[in-house]
C-alpha cells in the first residue's frame, strides 16, 4: 500500500498528481479521486496507461484495477440550506 500511494505522483506525473490523489488500496483496487470532472474524465481514459506503469514503478499484479472518482459535491444534510424532513427534493404538496 505504501508504495502505491507514496509512488503516486512519480508514476502519473506532477500534472496529473496535481488534480488527482490516491484514496485508498485494498484488494489490489486503487481508488483515485480528482478535483474536477474534467480530470476524472480523462484519469478514467489513461487508466490502461496508468495500470503499465504501475506495473513497470511498482510490481506486476500490485494494482489489478484503478476506480476513478469525480469531486465530492456539497450534501443537504448540513448547512445553511439544510432542511429538516423529506429534505428539498419532495416533490409533493
Amino acid at each position: 500500500m505504501g508504495g502505491v500511494m507514496g509512488r503516486w505522483r512519480d508514476v502519473v506525473g506532477d500534472d496529473v498528481a496535481e488534480h488527482c490523489t490516491p484514496v485508498t488500496f485494498e484488494e489490489r483496487v486503487l481508488v483515485v479521486r480528482a478535483d474536477s470532472t474534467a480530470w476524472a474524465t480523462q484519469l478514467r481514459m489513461l487508466v490502461p496507461n496508468l495500470l503499465r506503469r504501475m506495473a513497470e514503478e511498482i510490481g506486476e499484479g500490485v494494482v489489478e484495477e484503478v476506480s476513478v472518482l469525480g469531486p465530492a459535491g456539497p450534501g443537504f444534510r448540513r448547512g445553511p440550506r439544510s432542511v429538516r424532513g423529506p429534505g428539498p427534493r419532495d416533490t409533493f404538496g
